[in-house]
């Protein structure tokens, strides 16, 4: 019985349009009859078309998000893409930086040097040390001096094929003879706590201030006169004791350390 009703409706409806569509004369007015069937189908007209437009506003829609969401997912990946290029020309720029610096220093031209890579550090914890990337192949041994553009880093103590181990001075096995540029005091630079130094064996009547350069003096035989050290940020006089106690904050800066000079010992350069 619905579909007979269904049927019937729908063949009325037909049947109007075509009416309505094949009669002659466009401009002509309506009869009343042509007015009965369009105020009957109408109706149904308008809901066709409203059906009709919200599917297709719908489906493009749908097409159109779709679309979007492939676009943001592909946005995404390049964005990711780029934070990763970002990243690593930042590193390079940081690179190129300490070069530029060590470029910057001007050593002695009797200094024969060679660049090398910081690669790792001590993994114990127990001494403070660095790993480079230059050896014997490279001509290095053990006791040459290593600076970088700030100052004195440390020496070899280690040398294999390819690699080399350096002591820092911020290590308490350090050593390193150095004096008091402003007034040519001498003592003996060793690591200290906190990444600090200590300016050891200087009597108490001798002139040692805070502000104070502390260079290399070149008379231990491994590192040249004149590398710059530190400068001096305390000093104390403790009482019964026989030498002050200097506290020395070293020029370079060991958290941030990537590349380094050895200085290859070619002739004399020590007390020069």
């Amino acid at each position: 019985m619905v579909k007979k009703r269904i049927l019937l409706w729908s063949l009325f409806f037909i049947s109007g349009l075509l009416l309505i569509s094949s009669y002659p004369g466009n401009n002509s007015s309506w009869n009343p009859l042509e007015q009965l069937i369009v105020e009957i189908t109408a109706p149904f007209q308008k809901l066709f078309h409203n059906s009709y437009s919200f599917i297709k506003e719908l489906w493009l829609n749908y097409v159109y998000l779709v679309g979007l969401r492939k676009e943001n997912e592909q946005l995404k990946k390049e964005l990711k893409r780029l934070r990763i290029e970002i990243l690593r020309y930042r590193t390079l720029e940081e690179r190129l930086e300490a070069l530029r610096k060590i470029l910057r220093f001007r050593p002695e031209p009797k200094w024969h040097m060679l660049a090398s890579q910081v690669i790792g550090h001590e993994p114990t914890g127990w001494f403070r040390t660095i790993i480079i990337d230059k050896g014997k192949r490279d001509g290095l041994s053990i006791n040459m001096p290593v600076i970088d553009a700030d100052g004195l880093v440390g020496k070899v103590i280690s040398v294999s094929y390819d690699y080399s181990k350096v002591l820092l001075i911020t290590d308490p096995d350090s050593a390193v003879d150095c004096i008091d540029e402003r007034t040519g005091v001498r003592g003996i630079l060793k690591g200290g706590k906190g990444g600090m130094c200590e300016l050891a064996y200087v009597e108490l009547l001798q002139d040692v201030k805070p502000g104070d350069t502390i260079i290399t003096s070149g008379l231990s035989g491994i590192f040249p006169k004149g590398i710059p050290v530190g400068k001096v940020k305390e000093v104390r006089e403790l009482p019964g004791a026989l030498f002050k106690e200097i506290k020395v904050a070293p020029f370079v800066d060991f958290s941030r350390l990537e590349e380094v000079m050895v200085i290859l010992k070619r002739g004399s350069y020590f007390t020069e």
